[in-house]
C-alpha cells in the first residue's frame, strides 16, 4: 500500500507549484479543482514526513542504544509511534469517495401507511434538520408537501457545510427505507402499527459537473397546492421540470416566485442526474467496489425506529441502541459512526487482500 506514497508526494509538490502560478487562478474552476486535490493530499504528506522522522530517530536510537541506556529506553516509544503513523497512513491511503467533500440534496417521502407514514416522514425531516444544526451545517427547504395532520407527504432539503466533515460523507448512509413501529395518533385502541418512509440522498452537483441540454427539458408551470402565503396558491408559480431522455421529473412549489421554484428544481435535477450517472458507472465497476458496504440501496430496509422500546436498529451493521428519543432530536453520531467504521473496515479488508 505504501508503494504509492512517492507518487502522491510528487503530485503534492507539483500541485503546490501550479497553485503558486497566478495564471492558474484565471480559471477559477481549475484552481478550485487543484486546490481541493492539494488539500486532500496535505494530511498524507504530513503523516509521511512525521513517519520518516520517526524511522530516522528509531534507527539512531538502536545504533546509539548499544552504548547508552537512555537511547535504549526511547526505542519502545518510538516503535509505538512508528506503528501509529503506519496505521494513520493506511487509513489516509484508502480509496476516497469522490463525493465526500460535497453538499447534499436529501429527500424524505412518506410511504405506505397514510397519515402515520407522513407524520413519520416529518419526524425524519426534523431529525436531519437537527443533526445538520448540531454539525454546524446550513439547511434550506427546497420543496415540501404537508399532510393533513402536520406531517409531510414529501420534502426536499439542501444541506451545506463549509468544514469537515462535509454533509455527503455522513448523510450518504441515510438513503433507504426507514421503518417505524409505534401507536399512531389515529389509533384508538392502542395497537402498534408499522409504517415506513423513504429517504433519498444525492450529492449536490455544481453546474459544471452536469451538462444539461436545455432542449432535453420540458418545463411546465401550474398553481401551487397546499398551505401557502399570499399569492402562493393564486398564481402559476409552481414549476415541474422533466428531463426527457431519462424521464426524471422534479416539481417545486414552495416559493412565491416561479423563478425561485425553477432554480430550486434545477438544483434537484442536477443532483439526480449526477447520481444517475454515478450509479451507472458503479454498475460497471469492479467486484471489489461493489463489495463495499451498501450505502445507497434505496430499495433496502435499512433502519427500524421502535417507539415502545425507545430502540433504534440499523440492519446493515447490526447497530442497536435504546436512545431513540435522542436520535430523533438529531443525535445521529453513534449510528452514523457505526456505518463509517464498517465502511472503513471493508475498505481496509479489500486493500489487504
Amino acid at each position: 500500500m505504501f508503494d504509492q506514497l512517492d507518487d502522491l508526494i510528487a503530485e503534492h509538490a507539483e500541485l503546490e507549484r501550479q497553485l503558486a502560478d497566478p495564471a492558474i487562478h484565471a480559471d477559477q474552476g481549475k484552481a478550485r479543482t487543484l486546490g481541493r486535490r492539494y488539500a486532500e493530499l496535505g494530511p498524507v504528506v504530513a503523516a509521511h514526513t512525521e513517519w520518516q522522522r520517526i524511522i530516522g530517530d528509531l534507527a539512531a536510537a538502536r545504533e546509539l542504544g548499544a552504548d547508552d541506556a537512555s537511547f535504549r529506553d526511547e526505542i519502545p516509544n518510538l516503535e509505538a509511534q512508528k506503528t501509529e503513523f503506519e496505521d494513520r497512513l493506511r487509513l489516509l491511503l484508502l480509496p476516497k469517495d469522490p463525493n465526500d467533500d460535497k453538499d447534499v440534496i436529501l429527500e424524505v417521502k412518506a410511504g405506505e401507511g397514510g397519515d402515520e407514514s407522513a407524520l413519520f416522514a416529518g419526524d425524519l425531516l426534523r431529525m436531519y434538520l437537527r443533526y445538520a444544526e448540531r454539525q454546524g451545517w446550513k439547511t434550506e427547504v427546497l420543496d415540501a408537501t404537508e399532510s393533513d395532520l402536520g406531517g409531510y407527504k414529501d420534502a426536499t432539503i439542501a444541506v451545506r457545510g463549509r468544514h469537515e466533515p462535509a454533509p455527503w460523507s455522513r448523510l450518504k448512509f441515510e438513503g433507504g427505507v426507514h421503518r417505524v413501529q409505534r401507536v399512531p395518533v389515529t389509533e384508538s385502541q392502542g395497537r402498534i402499527h408499522t409504517s415506513a418512509a423513504g429517504v433519498l440522498v444525492f450529492p449536490e452537483a455544481e453546474e459544471v459537473e452536469v451538462d444539461i441540454d436545455p432542449n432535453d427539458l420540458r418545463i411546465d408551470v401550474f398553481r401551487s397546492s397546499g398551505p401557502g402565503g399570499q399569492s402562493v396558491n393564486t398564481t402559476d408559480s409552481a414549476v415541474r421540470i422533466t428531463h426527457v431522455p431519462t424521464g426524471i421529473v422534479v416539481s417545486c412549489q414552495n416559493e412565491k416566485s416561479q423563478l425561485q421554484n425553477k432554480e430550486s428544481a434545477m438544483r434537484i435535477m442536477r443532483a439526480r442526474l449526477l447520481a444517475a450517472a454515478q450509479a451507472e458507472a458503479d454498475a460497471e465497476a469492479s467486484a471489489a467496489r461493489r463489495s463495499q458496504i451498501r450505502t445507497v440501496d434505496r430499495s433496502e430496509r435499512i433502519r427500524t425506529y421502535n417507539f415502545p422500546e425507545n430502540r433504534i436498529s440499523d440492519h446493515r451493521v447490526n447497530f442497536k441502541a435504546y436512545n431513540l428519543d435522542q436520535v430523533l432530536d438529531g443525535d445521529l453520531d453513534a449510528v452514523i459512526g457505526a456505518l463509517v467504521d464498517a465502511e472503513t473496515t471493508a475498505l481496509l479488508s479489500g486493500a489487504t487482500q
